[in-house]
């Protein structure tokens, strides 16, 4: 896995969606309180090879929500390192049956190498066609840029990717999420009008979103 994971990085490193250094390195210096369209760096002499290690993908993440999927993201507020680098990785874990739900990264693409498992993939382009294939371990996915996507575990054991990114923070934005518990709230005639249902049923849907 490690070859090709390090091959993954390289490749989305060629055409990272930030912008490029103007220095060696520039390790992100996370309590500054100043940010501009990114982190400043950390004075070099305080630099350490911890800032670019990252030891939390090496195992399963508990999954212990109705989705049934688990994130671990490595972004730069993780790996102080990947700062100016363009890159970032995740490892997403899924129970039998697990469903990481409608989404998008709008700084970035993704690449999705299965660790273990089997799992149903898709995103829907801008003309809403949907692109979907069943991959299994051992196999690579990709999700362009800013575009809706999602998976679903089809097996019956757990299963695991490694996601990497071309952002050193690719955010995600979740529909069902953003719609129905944003901050604050999309009015709920507008939610009614676009999904062609009652307003009864935006409160419905809202409450499941609401805190616990």
């Amino acid at each position: 896995m490690r070859p090709f994971l390090t091959l993954l990085l390289l490749l989305f490193a060629t055409v990272a969606a930030d912008s490029d250094l103007l220095q060696d390195l520039c390790v992100a210096d996370l309590s500054a309180g100043v940010k501009v369209n990114g982190y400043a760096c950390k004075n070099a002499a305080t630099v350490t090879p911890n800032d670019f290690y990252f030891a939390a993908l090496a195992n399963p993440y508990p999954v212990n929500n109705t989705l049934g999927v688990a994130v671990t993201p490595g972004n730069v507020e993780k790996v102080p390192g990947f700062n100016t680098l363009g890159v970032s990785v995740s490892r997403v874990d899924y129970a039998p049956g697990g469903v990481n739900p409608p989404h998008s990264h709008p700084r970035a693409s993704e690449v999705i190498f299965v660790l273990e498992g089997e799992l149903e993939v898709g995103f829907i382009t801008t003309t809403n066609a949907l692109m979907t294939k069943h991959i299994q371990k051992g196999e690579v996915f990709v999700f362009p840029k800013g575009l809706l996507h999602y998976q679903k575990n089809i097996g019956k054991v757990h299963a695991a990717v490694i996601s990497a990114f071309n952002s050193q923070l690719p955010g995600t934005q979740s529909v069902a999420a953003s719609l129905f518990s944003a901050t604050p709230a999309v009015p709920e005639d507008v939610l009614a009008k676009a999904f062609h249902i009652a307003t009864p049923e935006v409160e419905k849907i809202k409450s499941r979103f609401a805190p616990k």
